[in-house]
């Protein structure tokens, strides 16, 4: 009971934390798996994050309605910049969501009365439990399980294989963009919202390019192919600065070291190629 408790003490921000980065990986999958490379979910999460954290510490919300409007602020920023946006594909989209991000940080920065600036917020309430990361990746995993197998999961999947072609046999296109575009943002906000409340403190760099970066990264190497794949990417990118801790400043680099070996490589991610190894061998 003691080297657990031992264990517990020592590893505990490292297991949330991968829970937290689990929920940004499932993120950004729902949208992939509509077929959309949009980048806006680290501007998503830290608008979540500092929704949640001022709402505690300016108006002593209770923790569950600070979480709730943590989750509700992006999803209707995504819904209003969602409409326009997505009549963009390709490169095209991942440009206009990565400049959204920047957009989003440098009103945190300038809105230093709310946001304190580029100094951060500090003092945060830590009140964050591990059940309550756990609670919400289950309840997430699930959701999202449901919502692949339902009429609103298959039009995801024609979109992702042929936009034009779906659109021709009736589905609407941006509608269902717009509801996974939306989808993601509210579990984007989750994770900064339980994020916010674990640290103790968040910043604006938190949720610049290099966490957009290191959000796909984690989804690509575990694969799309289901809501447990980017929860092993999340697990592996999570992990892999604590084993090489010598290569910290080279975080990004191994990144997009990373990207390139999976879109070479293991085209289906981790999670995919393992499956695809397994049917062989039972073939």
């Amino acid at each position: 009971m003691d080297q657990l408790s031992n264990f517990w003490a020592i590893y505990s921000n490292l297991i949330l934390a991968i829970g937290t980065n689990a929920l940004l990986a499932l993120s950004i999958y729902v949208t992939l798996s509509c077929g959309m490379l949009a980048m806006a979910n680290a501007a998503f999460m830290g608008i979540g994050a500092y929704v949640s954290a001022y709402s505690t510490m300016r108006f002593g919300a209770p923790f569950p309605a600070s979480v709730a409007l943590g989750v509700l602020a992006p999803a209707l920023v995504a819904l209003v910049m969602g409409r326009p946006t997505l009549k963009l594909s390709g490169v095209y989209l991942a440009m206009a969501t990565l400049a959204f991000g920047e957009v989003v940080r440098v009103c945190i920065i300038n809105a230093e009365s709310i946001t304190g600036g580029a100094l951060g917020l500090n003092g945060i309430p830590a009140l964050t439990q591990w059940w309550h990361v756990a609670l919400g990746l289950a309840v997430t995993v699930f959701a999202l399980r449901r919502l692949a197998t339902s009429r609103v999961g298959r039009a995801f999947a024609s979109i992702q294989q042929d936009e034009v072609a779906s659109g021709l046999m009736g589905v609407n296109v941006v509608g269902h963009k717009l509801v996974a575009f939306v989808i993601g943002a509210a579990i984007a906000g989750l994770a900064g919202a339980l994020n916010a409340h674990l640290t103790f403190f968040i910043g604006p760099q938190e949720f610049g390019f290099e966490r957009g970066v290191e959000i796909l990264t984690m989804a690509v190497l575990g694969g799309i192919t289901s809501p447990l794949a980017p929860i092993v990417g999340a697990l592996t990118i999570t992990i892999l600065p604590e084993l090489l801790r010598s290569f910290e400043g080279f975080r990004l680099a191994m990144n997009g070291l990373i990207l390139i070996f999976v879109t070479v490589f293991l085209p289906q991610g981790i999670l995919g190629t393992i499956r695809g190894i397994t049917r062989a061998r039972a073939r």
